[in-house]
């Protein structure tokens, strides 16, 4: 392969392939994802659907969301994982997006440039590079990529990143690999995703049926020759 930037390609063409291509189009208002995407932390997207709905049936409104007692908010997001510090974040969040902006929206990201967009998210509490990165994409197809779990493991048995390089570096590393295109870095994104949960899995990845093993640094140096 004559770059890492053509083997990212080549990665991403037969993950087309095998898991298809979907429209980037957004599946949720942006507060919906923003907040989702904060109880998303170490979370099934089950339980994190359990405990969006059951925050929104006990409260009602962003703002009653803001001032409800820490400990009730807390009591209501369980089914999320570590509800007792997302709690205090998203009243934080919700207080700081309010005061700013004067309501509780943030489509106002749709219209700034992407770097200006990434700062304002990531100063909110509780909001890091993946959370910003996933809104900005998926809400507004801003030009950025998502490193979750799936996507950090598979992209470091392949080679694309370093092997011990963080989930926070790899979102750089990846953008500078693949195109400025929101669609590709969306497929891109959701494809990784899909292969690390149902083939590149953490515990005894299925190497005999991927369709990468050939591009996969993993497969070529550690089970082709153990």
């Amino acid at each position: 392969m004559a770059s890492l930037s053509e083997k990212a390609m080549a990665v991403y063409a037969i993950l087309l392939k095998t898991y298809g291509e979907i429209p980037l189009k957004p599946r949720r208002e942006p507060m919906h994802e923003l907040i989702s995407t904060m109880l998303s932390h170490r979370t099934t997207q089950a339980n994190e659907a359990q405990a969006y709905e059951r925050m929104w049936q006990h409260f009602g409104s962003w703002e009653a969301i803001r001032d409800a007692p820490v400990d009730k908010l807390a009591e209501a997001i369980t089914p999320a994982t570590f509800p007792e510090a997302k709690a205090p974040n998203i009243k934080k969040a919700l207080s700081k997006i309010i005061e700013e902006r004067g309501e509780p929206n943030i489509d106002f990201l749709r219209d700034l440039p992407v770097e200006e967009g990434f700062s304002w998210l990531t100063a909110l509490p509780g909001v890091g590079i993946k959370t910003a990165s996933l809104v900005l994409l998926f809400c507004f197809a801003r030009p950025i990529i998502p490193v979750d779990t799936h996507v950090h493991r598979v992209s470091g048995r392949l080679g694309l990143i370093p092997a011990k390089m963080s989930a926070e570096a790899a979102h750089d590393a990846l953008l500078e690999l693949l195109p400025p295109d929101p669609h590709v870095l969306f497929n891109f994104h959701i494809a990784m995703l899909k292969h690390g949960q149902r083939i590149c899995t953490f515990n005894a990845p299925k190497c005999p049926k991927c369709p990468l093993k050939e591009l996969c640094d993993y497969y070529q140096q550690v089970v082709k020759k153990g």
